[in-house]
């Protein structure tokens, strides 16, 4: 018997998460065709149920005016909820709002924490930004080796703004310190970018 309710209970809860899955889909195909009331009601749905995806595609539709009137404080709710779950694009979204000071005060130190976090999951564009970030000294203290390293990081991954970028950061840096840079930037990659500052 208890079994049997077991086997019941596994079969609700894959039915859910496929159903889930199925709605997501279903918004995604909404979205697409540019039917963004269809899409909005089907996110909002599955963003009440926690789902970080759908939180993030209200929070890109908040910042793009889809559907609803362009929105950065909503934006920012949503793409917050979504990152606090490590959705990695929404925590790129996130650090954005923070840099540019957009629905949120601008705070660059909180910028800095959510493009690492981003950065870390290999997102090309945090790990521009964030080296950007160190470059200037933006958010905590001016790091050239740092700034060369992430975007060294990101321009690997073809990201030609970081890779524009590093090398102007080379023009302020000595041989050693390119070297040394370039040695984080390895050490980063085989750790698969965890524990990299």
């Amino acid at each position: 018997m208890k079994r049997l309710i077991l086997m019941a209970m596994i079969a609700l809860l894959l039915s859910t998460g496929l159903s889930w899955g199925s709605q997501f889909e279903d918004g995604m195909a909404a979205h697409a065709r540019g039917d963004y009331v269809s899409a909005l009601k089907i996110f909002r749905s599955l963003a009440a149920q926690g789902d970080p995806k759908a939180q993030y595609n209200l929070g890109q539709m908040s910042l793009e005016g889809q559907g609803i009137a362009q929105n950065y404080p909503d934006a920012a709710k949503w793409f917050r909820l979504a990152a606090v779950q490590g959705d990695a694009l929404a925590q790129h979204n996130l650090a954005v709002l923070y840099e540019n000071g957009q629905g949120i005060a601008q705070d660059y130190s909180e910028a800095r924490k959510w493009y690492r976090l981003a950065a870390a999951q290999g997102i090309a564009r945090s790990q521009s930004n964030l080296g950007l970030m160190y470059g200037k000294g933006q958010g905590g203290p001016k790091d050239l080796l740092r700034a060369h390293m992430w975007l060294s990081l990101g321009a690997m991954q073809g990201n030609a703004n970081a890779a524009k970028n590093r090398d102007v950061a080379e023009k302020m840096m000595t041989s050693q310190q390119i070297t040394e840079a370039q040695k984080m930037a390895r050490k980063c990659q085989q750790q698969n970018l965890k524990d990299c500052d």
